[in-house]
């Protein structure tokens, strides 16, 4: 694996925890079984807008368009 800084210059211990978080990150990626998905982030679950209850109208009703109460 090759790595190659393209902007900036971070000391020697930046690059290290930069190459130890990379390094972990593929580690649990192998690990994984191809078929299988990690687990599903909560953020990006479309279900969380859908369960949410849809805002009533009023003056302030856009800000609370796709934030779940």
């Amino acid at each position: 694996m090759n790595i190659k800084v393209v902007r900036g210059n971070p000391t020697p211990e930046e690059l290290a925890a930069a190459l130890a978080v990379v390094r972990v990150r593929a580690a649990a990626a192998a690990s994984t079984p191809s078929g299988a998905e990690g687990p599903r982030d909560a953020w990006s679950d479309p279900s969380r807008i859908a369960a949410a209850r849809v805002p009533s109208p009023g003056p302030a009703s856009w800000t609370r368009t796709f934030w779940p109460s």
